[in-house]
């Protein structure tokens, strides 16, 4: 009988213990425009959409436009239109659209819309991870031709940082045999600086057969800079250096150069009606140790939503120009268009 009495009072704690860190995790509360009042777990808020987790409903998204304040008492690192960043948490305002940042030593009133990055400040490492996954295929029967492509992304953020890894891949193969592979693999890290600034450091291996290259080990070392950001678009570019270990396809030596990198990137996502997102990039390489040599890539990702927001689909095109290839007899481009399916992670 006292076992079972025991057991009970243990039973009794544990519930109560679980009811109250299930309390803990859920209470954060949205204001929405129309005066609905949305309590659960703050995720995220990036490119205009927050992450929020509500008991019963699971994950859900919800526009920016239709916040009206945001209280909670947990650590964030918010990320203002102007570049400025702040660690705080979060208190309404009576303001239309506004809301307090409690910050270390102040308050301050920021409107909602001038935000456009939040992040928690957690200690758990998967719960600092986000990413996408996407897969896409093409099969031609008359030419028995086949692409395969995988590519995606995972970030880890701590405060101030993000570090990435990034992967593409780009398969063709005829009948049986592997015709042409376009290959890149990232791995980088940023760190946030003032006014819209950030490090930008990665190191990375890619091929691509086409244009002759058997393997190219990358070292990027530079800066970037946001030049618009808000809860509908980031355009921003980075400056540096590049160098490169490159081997050629067949015979040739292996070559190691020194080059200038200029990069320009674009996202938008537009969040009513029909989601959408679009993903653009153009890369300059002007080489300092070979003159007369140039690269450029483009890359044009395009996606809408299905079912939900962890689910797209959507078009993945690529332009990769080299003026002058290792190897004489590789081709001075090459592109590719693929239909890809994404899955992004919460």
């Amino acid at each position: 009988m006292k076992d079972s009495k025991y057991l009970k009072i243990l039973l009794l704690l544990v519930i109560s213990f679980s009811s109250l860190v299930s309390f803990a995790q859920k209470t954060d509360t949205i204001v929405h425009i129309n005066g609905n009042i949305l309590t659960g777990d703050f995720k995220r808020l990036n490119s205009g959409v927050v992450t929020w987790k509500m008991d019963g409903m699971g994950t859900i998204s919800l526009e920016e436009p239709k916040i009206q304040t945001i209280i909670s008492n947990k650590l964030f690192e918010i990320k203002m239109d102007n570049g400025r960043i702040y660690f705080g948490s979060f208190e309404a305002s009576e303001n239309p659209r506004t809301v307090n940042l409690i910050l270390l030593n102040e308050k301050i009133s920021v409107k909602v819309e001038d935000i456009v990055e939040v992040y928690p400040i957690r200690n758990s490492f998967f719960r600092r991870l986000s990413g996408n996954f996407s897969l896409g295929a093409n099969y031609a029967k008359g030419s028995n031709v086949a692409t395969l492509v995988f590519s995606g992304n995972l970030d880890y953020r701590k405060r101030n940082s993000i570090f990435s890894l990034f992967w593409d891949t780009n398969d063709t193969y005829q009948g049986d045999s592997l015709s042409s592979s376009k290959s890149d693999v990232v791995l980088g890290w940023q760190r946030n600086l003032s006014k819209g600034w950030a490090t930008d450091v990665s190191i990375g291996v890619s091929q691509n057969l086409q244009l002759g290259t058997d393997l190219r080990w990358n070292l990027n070392l530079g800066a970037l800079k946001d030049l618009m950001y808000n809860e509908w678009n980031r355009l921003y570019f980075s400056m540096g250096l590049n160098m490169s270990r490159e081997i050629p396809v067949g015979e040739g030596a292996i070559k190691e150069d020194l080059a200038g990198l200029f990069q320009l990137k674009w996202k938008i996502y537009k969040l009513t009606g029909a989601k959408v997102w679009l993903d653009a990039d153009i890369t300059y390489l002007p080489y300092i140790t070979n003159d007369t040599r140039n690269r450029v890539s483009v890359n044009l990702n395009p996606k809408v939503s299905i079912f939900s927001n962890n689910f797209k689909i959507g078009l993945s095109f690529y332009y990769t120009y080299d003026s002058r290839p290792q190897n004489v007899d590789a081709a001075n481009d090459d592109y590719g268009l693929n239909l890809q399916f994404t899955y992004s992670l919460n």
